[in-house]
Formats: structure tokens, sequence, C-alpha cells
């Protein structure tokens, strides 16, 4: 191995050295070249999200974004809109970094697999040192001499047909790439619906609230009233005693209300890609709506249309198709073309001080234990219940464009009705405490006239954000976000 290394180092010494200054040049731009594909594909690929915690993510609008070369912290807004909400969740949720790479790495797979269409070169560097006169005389059939030598040269291969295999491997992993690129799409349409239920949550929740603390005032007014009245011996203990039970179910319907927006909340962060929960204030969409679309056949074909996830499906289809089709073409021969050169600068005299040699070479599969069928006739299989799969899929969306429209249908129509009823509970409200305070009705239809009032102003509060959440997921199936 001395002698090898030797030859070796003396050999790229003068090799080195009998090179022209524009050869050398030439090398040293190719090792540039290199060098600069090789940052600009690391600098190609996506930004994944930082962790975003506390310190990086500041919520107060004063805090100061972190030095140093790290990114610009993402900083909560005050006053949050659905639209903010959207946006920022396509910024920062860390799901759809996920999909985005992954769908990159898919489209490497192809490369992958093309490269078996492209020459293949190897270079070799061979030092042997051997006993003088000494032949292989075991485990081969024949009897080779064995020379001392030092040689390096190049193996060059080529793949001149395989009769589609390769070729048919390359659609396969394109179209395969294609179905990440519609998975990633669909991604981004489901943190986005994601967030508008979140949000609509969290915004039903901060409505509870005010309703539930103006109804805790309302009721302490009345405790005190009647707290009053007693005291002069103008009501019962009775009465005061179901004022004070409204007023306790009144407290305990804003902690639940409170609890309830502090948890929706939560969820509503983590959605946006924080770790911490922004305490926002929600703002209410105020676009006018109108009802749904008349015609549901129509909002099915555009979702058969336009669904990302049925697009992919399709894509996912024709991959297997073509993978089917590589897989029964392996029984088919494979020609490749071979090519090798060198130069031997160490060597025994009855040896050339080069070598070179060309040859082609066919591959015929003849029997190897019924593999290849069986690949073919598994790939066969896996295709139609990929068909399957497409059919139950078509159908599964169809499905749920109908139900969200009926959906839409019905929350449309409960907003004339909770108005309605609002009014209605309004009108009762005022004419139980007139009773009640001409002494012609008891607390206990007072009470009852509070707790419809309630209910009916939280019941009309949620309608409207129930309905723009319904045309949320209606746009959602139909993919028309």
């Amino acid at each position: 191995m001395r002698i090898f290394a030797c030859c070796v180092l003396l050999y790229s010494t003068t090799v080195w050295s009998q090179m022209s200054s524009p050869e050398k040049s030439a090398i040293g731009r190719l090792q540039m070249g290199f060098d600069r594909f090789s940052h600009a594909s690391e600098a190609a690929l996506p930004d994944t999200p930082l962790p975003q915690t506390p310190d990086a993510f500041p919520s107060s609008p004063g805090a100061k974004p972190p030095q140093g070369n790290s990114k610009p912290a993402a900083t909560a807004p005050g006053m949050l809109s659905i639209k903010d909400a959207e946006q920022l969740a396509l910024r920062n949720n860390p799901q759809l970094s996920v999909a985005r790479l992954m769908a990159l790495a898919s489209h490497q797979e192809k490369r992958e697999i093309e490269s078996s269409l492209w020459p293949a070169a190897v270079a070799d560097l061979t030092g042997v040192d051997s006993r003088p006169s000494s032949r292989i005389t075991a485990g081969g059939l024949n009897n080779p001499i064995i020379y001392q030598r030092a040689a390096v040269g190049a193996m060059v291969t080529q793949l001149i047909t395989d009769f589609g295999h390769t070729s048919n491997l390359v659609s396969s992993a394109e179209l395969s790439a294609k179905a990440r690129d519609e998975n990633a799409v669909a991604n981004e349409d489901q943190i986005r619906l994601a967030v508008d239920r979140a949000f609509y949550a969290a915004l039903e929740a901060q409505t509870m609230t005010r309703v539930a603390e103006q109804t805790v005032k309302t009721r302490q007014t009345l405790v005190d009233q009647v707290q009053a009245l007693f005291d002069s011996k103008l009501r019962s203990e009775l009465d005061l005693s179901f004022a004070n039970v409204d007023l306790s179910q009144a407290k305990l319907l804003l902690l639940d209300a409170q609890n309830r927006q502090n948890a929706s909340l939560a969820v509503l962060s983590q959605l946006l890609g924080y770790a911490n929960v922004q305490n926002v204030q929600l703002v209410e969409d105020t676009t006018p709506i109108g009802p749904p679309p008349a015609d549901v056949e129509s909002l099915v074909s555009q979702a058969i249309r336009r669904r990302p996830e049925l697009l992919g499906m399709v894509f996912e289809l024709r991959s297997a198709q073509k993978f089917q089709t590589a897989q029964r073409d392996l029984l088919f021969p494979t020609i490749r073309a071979a090519g090798a050169v060198g130069d031997t600068p160490v060597r025994n005299p009855v040896l050339s001080n080069w070598y070179g040699a060309v040859g082609v070479n066919i591959e015929i599969p003849i029997f190897n234990g019924f593999l290849y069928p069986a690949r073919a006739e598994e790939a066969r299989l896996r295709t139609r219940a990929t068909e399957y799969r497409l059919l139950d899929l078509g159908n599964r969306i169809a499905r749920d464009v109908r139900m969200s429209w009926l959906d839409a249908s019905t929350r449309f129509n409960r907003l004339t009705v909770t108005e309605q009823l609002l009014n209605q509970a309004n009108l009762g409200l005022d004419l139980a405490q007139t009773r009640y305070k001409l002494g012609l009705g008891s607390m206990v239809e007072l009470s009852q006239a509070e707790l419809q009032h309630t209910q009916a102003e939280i019941t009309n509060a949620q309608a409207g954000d129930d309905y723009r959440l319904a045309l949320a997921v209606l746009r959602y199936q139909t993919s028309a976000f």
C-alpha cells in the first residue's frame, strides 16, 4: 500500500505540473461552480418556522424584536379580524411548512429515479503489491497472474434502453410529486377552515362573556332593589331568595363563558402558530351577508373540479398506473453500454502503459421465482384500489357539499327567527318588570322572563357567527377560499 500511495502522489503531481494555465483555471472555475450550486440549492429551500416562544413572539406592541441574525418576531395585533387570523396562520403555522417541505422532497424522488437515464462515471485508483511469480489458484476457474502495478482510470456506463421501465418510474414519481403539491394546497385550506372555526368559536365565547357580564350587572341591580324592598317590609324573603338564585345563575354563566373564551383563545393561538395564548380582541365581521347559492348541484360540480384532495387523488391514480406499467416492464431485457480507459504509470514491462475498452451488456430476465410477475400483479391490484378510493372520495365530497349547503340554508333562516325571538323576549321582560313593580306579578314570573331574555340574547348573538361559519365551511367544501 505504501508503493500505491507513493505512485498516486507522484502521478498526481506529474499530471498537475504538466497542465497548462488555462486548464488549471478551468478546473478552478468548475470547483467554484460546484460550490455556488451547492449554496444555491440550500438557499432555495423554504425556511422552516422558528419555535414561537413567548420571548420570540412578544404580544405587546412595544416589545423589542430579538437581536442578531434571527428572523423578525411575529407580533400578535391587539385587534384581530378573520382575514388577519387566516394570514397569520398561513404564515406561522408549522403544519404548512411540513406539507410544503414534504412536497419539495417528493420532487427529489423524481430526480433520484431519473438519474438512471444519465451516464454514470466512476474514477478508480488501483495499487497492487504481489509476491513475484504468484498466481490466483483457488476461488476461480482461471489462474490469473498478479502483477505489481499502480493505475488510474475511469469507468463510464450508460443505460441504452430498458423498454420503458425507468421512464415509467420517472413519470410515476412526477405524478406523485404533483399529488403532494395538491395535498399541500389542501392542507392550507384545512388550516384556513380550522382558523375560521376557532375564530368564530372564540368570537361566540367573547359575545357570551359580554352578555353574561351584562346579565350579572342587571341581576345585581335587581337584587339590590329587592333587598331594599325586603328591608322595608314591602317584599317577602321568597322574592329575595329568587333574586339571589338568579344572580348566582348569572355568575355561573359568566364563569362558564370566561372559561370557554380562554379555551377558544388557546386553540386559536395554537392555529396561528403561537406557543403562548395571545390575548387579542376579536373584531366581528361586518360584511353584508346574503343567502347561500340556490343551486346546490352547481356547487357539487365546482367541488368535483376544484377540490385539491380530489385532484391529488387523480394524480395518485395516474402515478399508480405508471408504476404498474413499470413493474410489468421488469420482464423486458435491459441493455447497457460500458467503457473504461486509464493509465498505468507503474507496471510490469509486459503490460501496456494505458488501457481502454468498450462493450455492450444485455441482461435478459429468465427466472427469479416469479418475483416480477408478483410485483406487476401487486401494482395492478393497488391501482384498482386507488380507483375505488377516488370514487369514494368523489362521493364523500358531493355528500359534504350538500350537507354544508343544507346547514348554511338552515342557519340563514334562523337569523330572522332569532331576531324575532329576541324582540319577543325584550317585550316579555319589560312586561314582567312592569307587572312586578306594580305588584301584579311574582318574582317567579320575572325570573322566567329574565332567563328567556338571556337565552334569546345569546341565541341571537350566535346566529350571525354560526351562519358566517357555515358559509366558510361551504366555501371550503367547494374550494372557493
